[in-house]
């Protein structure tokens, strides 16, 4: 099994660019000339060994796997301060298979949509005043896949577990689940409905021609259950933060999934959900693997992190600062977030195993001729 099986060796063997609209072959560029001459970089030498090498910079699309870990981290440290000593809820809002065509022709529209329908629900529910009575807070993120890469949209949110009442106290949730499911996903089902309906109205649907399809598709829609999931989760501060922070900078693929890339295929790891959470091995042809992949590529400056009521950007200062003065719990204050850039860092030396590589020297970036990928070494790619 090869140990350099990565998202970008399958991208070099099976892509073809010619194919792409222009937001895919952006993405796929820069995920291409992650890491490579193509970026550019440093040159580490050991002050010990005097051992060399070039260290090239990498990407930082959202869509690579190879730039997350690090935005992770700095995400979590920025949200530690908005954690309420509560308990937290992960509720997940699914939309059926059915919309997944319209999700392609008007990716936009339905995750505004989505997005909108998943905090309306939980807003209604908040407000009721025979449940919590009060306004509630919400963290939301957009996933597009499943574990076999699967086109499968949903919302993983993070909700604090109660509510903000008029009277200026905190109502605090004490069931496992938060609010009823089935309550909760015909609610949603409503709205989004709804919603659809009206954008249609609208013409933002402009792309669904085939005569009729608008009226049977939310019909059908309507007739079906939707999906909802929720769950208590952890209570620990910065457990939560994590907890939340995997969701926020998760991609379709990682590169610890994929096993292995030979001339046809790719072999990746996922898990069974339907046969108690096992892992299994997939093959997919190559072109298969990279159509799924493309399938997830967001349009430009769509925001897959959203947050809504006391968490908005907004109001999230002063509305924080009245929960913790109602749960009479001292605010925290913001830590400082820590960035190191990459030529402050030190890093260990392959040679003598010590942390004694520095950078000494920059490398120029070598763009590729236009319209074509980077050339990697030993590597075949389509244009």
């Amino acid at each position: 099994m090869a140990k350099t099986a990565t998202l970008q060796q399958a991208l070099l063997r099976f892509l073809d660019l010619a194919s792409l609209d222009r937001q895919r072959r952006r993405v796929c560029h820069h995920l291409l000339a992650c890491r490579t001459e193509a970026m550019g970089g440093m040159i580490l030498t050991c002050t010990d060994c005097d051992h060399t090498q070039p260290h090239y910079f990498g990407c930082r699309d959202r869509h690579c796997p190879q730039c997350q870990g690090r935005a992770m981290h700095q995400w979590a440290e920025r949200q530690q301060a908005n954690i309420l000593p509560v308990r937290y809820y992960h509720v997940v809002f699914t939309l059926p298979h059915r919309l997944n065509g319209w999700v392609q022709l008007h990716p936009e529209v339905i995750h505004r949509l989505l997005f909108q329908s998943a905090w309306q629900t939980l807003r209604t529910f908040g407000r009721d005043p025979k449940r919590l009575g009060g306004d509630m807070g919400m963290s939301a993120v957009l996933h597009t896949w499943g574990q076999n890469l699967s086109q499968h949209v949903h919302l993983h949110c993070l909700v604090p577990g109660g509510a903000l009442g008029d009277d200026g106290r905190w109502h605090g949730a004490r069931s496992h689940y938060l609010f009823p499911v089935r309550a909760l996903s015909r609610h949603f089902r409503g709205h989004m409905v709804s919603a659809l309906r009206r954008a249609a109205t609208a013409g933002e649907l402009h792309r669904v021609t085939r005569p009729g399809d608008v009226d049977h598709q939310l019909n059908a829609l309507m007739a079906t259950e939707w999906v909802v999931y929720s769950k208590d989760c952890l209570e620990h501060t910065q457990a939560v933060v994590r907890y939340l922070a995997r969701y926020t900078r998760q991609i379709a693929i990682s590169n610890a999934r994929i096993l292995a890339v030979d001339d046809h295929q790719v072999t990746l790891l996922y898990k069974d959900y339907r046969d108690r959470d096992r892992h299994k091995r997939l093959v997919l042809d190559g072109e298969e693997f990279v159509r799924r992949f493309l399938l997830h590529v967001l349009p430009k400056g769509l925001m897959r992190v959203r947050h809504y009521g006391f968490l908005a950007n907004r109001c999230r200062r002063r509305r924080l600062a009245q929960i913790r003065q109602a749960l009479m719990v001292a605010e925290t204050a913001p830590e400082a977030v820590t960035t190191t850039n990459d030529e402050d860092r030190v890093y260990t030396c392959p040679h003598c195993r010590r942390s004694t590589l520095r950078a000494t020297g920059a490398l120029t970036p070598q763009r590729p001729p236009l319209g074509r990928p980077p050339n990697h070494r030993g590597q075949r790619y389509r244009a």
